[in-house]
């Protein structure tokens, strides 16, 4: 059961839903382009919610600033980054030491920026259809700090042939979906599907 919050920002407050049935374990999930609708309820956001709820880890989704109830005004992923970095120190206040990222197109470039820093704060992470064709991902400083990419072999914004050579070169494992294209539509419980196994597999090494 996912609540309500609100997690103080830069811009004013981060309108979050969380479900918290874990205090070692928490998934931050960042939703696609906030000016072409992108929001915390978007339903390839609500999907990778739900994988990771299944598999009984704590979930934060939050609307970046100017999207929803979310103070501030779009700023070109920049105070973006700011904003998944208090939500982070929000789940750290809370006593979470493992932060997990996971991020959906715009949302996954936003976390890219994050990740390559020196203080990434997050243990693992995992890109949906990272939109290379439109984003400039500076995939040298994500090498060994990226673990799952997945997108569709229809997907537009995200060329998964040109996928796979980017990953292979970071060393991340990433899963094309059949007939997915960018947005999914129809394919949640695929997408579902494949996360659920992939994390059963990182659980099973760390055990």
């Amino acid at each position: 059961m996912e609540e309500r919050i609100w997690i103080p920002g830069e811009a004013g407050v981060i309108e979050a839903l969380m479900s918290a049935p874990s205090m070692e374990k928490a998934a931050v999930i960042c939703h696609p382009h906030s000016l072409m609708g992108g929001s915390m309820y978007n339903n390839v956001v609500e999907a990778i919610q739900r994988a990771f709820a299944a598999e009984n880890h704590t979930t934060l989704r939050f609307n970046f600033r100017g999207v929803g109830a979310s103070g501030g005004r779009y700023d070109e992923g920049v105070g973006e980054q700011a904003d998944l970095r208090a939500v982070c120190a929000y789940l750290k206040k809370r006593g979470i030491k493992n932060l997990i990222f996971a991020g959906y197109s715009f949302g996954s470039w936003v976390g890219s920026k994050v990740i390559a820093a020196q203080d990434n704060p997050f243990a693992w992470s995992f890109f949906v259809s990272p939109p290379m064709d439109y984003f400039d991902f500076d995939w040298e400083s994500l090498k060994g700090k990226v673990d799952f990419i997945l997108c569709g072999d229809a997907d537009s914004f995200c060329d998964a042939g040109l996928l796979k050579n980017q990953a292979r070169g970071i060393k991340a494992d990433v899963k094309i979906i059949s007939g997915a294209d960018h947005f999914y539509v129809g394919k949640e419980k695929a997408l579902i599907s494949v996360l659920r196994e992939k994390l059963c597999r990182q659980a099973g090494k760390k055990n």
